[in-house]
């Protein structure tokens, strides 16, 4: 804490008049006045340091009590963490205690579930041995089975052979008998099937599409392929027979055929002809199969 020191009042400084020469008194006075300022300057600067020191002594006291008081809260700190530093050592100590009895604990646990794990483990191995020799022994007796079967099967495949050779061979023969006859609108004959064998050796061409019907004698057409056939008459004596198609919404007569002849005609779809072959006519009922081209094209 600083003090406010009132300042000393200082002689005015009177400067002499102005005088002829300078003589010997004048000088004294003069002397005089400047050990009177010498003087007071020295008072002023004594007593601005006895304030100074006076604030020294104050502001030393004040950090000498701080200091005591920073000393004081140190030491009740320092307490306090070296007790805080020994309940922690205490507690340190005891985990430490429990940890290693807890450890010797699950070491006796761990070395008695070892010793259970390897004794279920075994177990378990020699159960699945037992089963892999059952199945090996499977698997022996299923390859033995197996064995006498691809025989048999062998034995099989070669009649099997031999039965396709036989009807290859048939197959051809029943082609080679397949008559061909004129149609009413191709200058080339049609290899015409007379009965259900004919007709398969037909379709194993593959030269064309086969669809069979058996039409009886009624007021509405029947479908057939993509057509439409409606039996007006059939003589069984004569095996004659009248039918009516609609091809293209149109309706095409054909009358008095003959059996196995070949009744062609065109569409739209085609530009070959159509055909309608009749293999059996009973009373009031035909049958036989209408033949369509493989490749339908838009005739132009």
């Amino acid at each position: 804490m600083s003090s406010i020191n009132p300042s000393p009042t200082q002689p005015a400084y009177i400067p002499p008049p102005a005088q002829p020469p300078a003589s010997g008194s004048a000088k004294i006075w003069t002397l005089f006045g400047l050990v009177a300022a010498l003087i007071a300057g020295n008072v002023y600067s004594f007593m601005q340091l006895n304030a100074v020191k006076t604030d020294l002594a104050r502001t030393r006291d004040a950090l000498a009590g701080e200091i005591v008081r920073v000393q004081e809260a140190s030491n009740v700190s320092s307490q306090t963490h070296r007790r805080t530093v020994d309940t922690l050592r205490q507690q340190l100590e005891s985990s430490r205690r429990q940890a290693s009895m807890a450890a010797g604990q699950a070491k006796t646990d761990a070395i008695k579930r070892s010793e259970e794990l390897a004794a279920q483990i075994q177990k378990e191995q020699q159960k699945q041995q037992e089963v892999v020799k059952a199945e090996i022994s499977k698997v022996s007796d299923a390859a033995s089975s197996a064995n006498t079967k691809i025989g048999e099967v062998s034995t099989e495949v070669g009649t099997v052979k031999t039965e396709v050779a036989s009807t290859k061979s048939e197959l051809e023969k029943t082609i080679a008998n397949l008559k061909r006859v004129n149609g009413d609108l191709s200058a080339h004959g049609s290899l015409i099937a007379t009965n259900g064998t004919e007709l398969q050796a037909l379709k194993q061409l593959g030269e064309r599409n086969y669809f069979e019907f058996k039409i009886a004698k009624s007021k509405e057409p029947q479908r057939v392929g993509d057509i439409s056939v409606l039996l007006k008459k059939a003589d069984m004596k004569r095996n004659r027979y009248t039918v009516e198609l609609v091809v293209d919404d149109q309706k095409v007569e054909k009358k008095d055929k003959t059996v196995n002849e070949p009744v062609q005609f065109l569409t739209s779809k085609a530009r070959q002809p159509y055909e309608i072959v009749v293999n059996k006519v009973q009373k009031d009922q035909i049958a036989g199969y209408l033949a369509t081209p493989k490749v339908q094209n838009a005739r132009n």
